[in-house]
């Protein structure tokens, strides 16, 4: 473990630290962040690719002084290096990307085309490497007994993470904060769209047996069609339920433990950053009006650790680069809350 005793948890970040200002390396940390850049299948704004290095920065001025729980960062957080590889690809693949949903959109026929044709084989390749690099990464890193949080990137990011999590855990659950269901079969011919990471998942990973799905505002028929035949396996809170219900006078606890209720013991967190109102993630890549305040969710996840469930492990993607850090300024905020419930609740 580090030596923690000439660390002033009260000064400025230390820039030459990492993340938070942190004085711990990856071999210390009991939980690693493991950055993925990676946006090509986006179909709005791009620029979360690069997310992580934004929040790295950002990280350094959050105060780390939880009320909730103070003292999870002692016990260590680290994140990894981006891979510039990685994002390198992505750069690449997103321009293949650019122009080929250009030429989708405008009603033309993809076998009609072989540049098209090619691009999205070498795009469905790409997403595929991708996804196997994070297992790779995640597994090693749970092999090694620690905790892990994701941080994308698009949506389509922790699939291998969730595989890796079913390998070594059995069954479990997703808890997925959302605007969109990300339910949909190969959208626009990619096989792993970031609008059809929760279908891979409950296609691909047999461990995978419930997926509750809250804040939900933007979907499509064939996706409700999909959690109404689930048996029960999805469960979609929608935002304008949720809201409905509220205006009708039921409290969030309420609402809450009814959610809590639907989950399985062991919970892992997709915190897709667009389930927030937009006034905290302006430039997230596909935004909808509506969404919850951070402290909603924040006071979900407590009342999941406080349930006895067990938190396994966690995502955070979509976050968006823009003029300011205001983005990566909540994000990183965020990161830092679900980090240390992370770790408190595996304790």
């Amino acid at each position: 473990m580090a030596d923690l005793s000439q660390f002033d948890p009260n000064a400025v970040g230390n820039p030459n630290n990492n993340i938070f200002g942190l004085p711990f390396t990856e071999e210390d940390a009991r939980l690693v962040i493991l950055p993925v850049p990676w946006e090509v299948t986006v179909s709005c704004g791009a620029g979360t690719s690069r997310a992580a290095e934004h929040i790295n920065k950002s990280s350094k001025q959050v105060d780390i002084f939880d009320i909730d729980g103070d003292m999870g960062w002692k016990q260590g957080f680290y994140m990894k290096d981006v891979d510039r590889r990685i994002l390198m690809k992505s750069d690449y693949l997103r321009k293949e990307a650019e122009l080929y949903i250009d030429y989708i959109s405008k009603g033309e026929l993809v076998e009609k085309n072989k540049f098209m044709c090619k691009s999205l084989k070498e795009i469905n390749e790409g997403s595929a490497m991708m996804n196997q690099w994070v297992y790779d990464q995640t597994k090693a890193l749970l092999d090694k007994g620690k905790l892990v949080g994701l941080l994308g990137g698009d949506h389509s990011t922790p699939l291998g993470f969730m595989r890796a999590l079913g390998e070594k855990h059995g069954d479990f659950g997703v808890l997925q904060i959302d605007a969109h269901c990300d339910l949909r079969k190969n959208y626009e011919f990619f096989t792993y769209s970031h609008a059809s990471v929760m279908y891979n998942a409950l296609e691909e990973i047999p461990a995978l047996q419930k997926l509750v799905q809250v804040g939900v505002r933007d979907f499509c028929e064939e996706e409700w069609n999909y959690v109404c035949n689930s048996n029960y396996k999805v469960i979609t809170y929608l935002d304008k339920a949720i809201k409905e219900r509220q205006f009708d006078g039921e409290t969030w606890k309420h609402i809450v433990e009814e959610i809590v209720h639907h989950l399985p013991q062991k919970v892992y967190l997709s915190f897709d950053i667009d389930g927030l109102d937009r006034k905290l993630c302006p430039n997230t890549g596909t935004p909808v009006q509506g969404g919850f305040d951070t402290e909603e969710i924040f006071y979900l996840v407590k009342k999941i650790c406080e349930s006895g469930r067990n938190l396994i492990g966690f995502d955070l993607v979509e976050i968006g680069v823009g003029q300011t850090d205001w983005d990566s300024n909540v994000g990183a905020r965020i990161l830092w809350r679900l980090c240390n419930m992370m770790v408190h609740n595996n304790s």
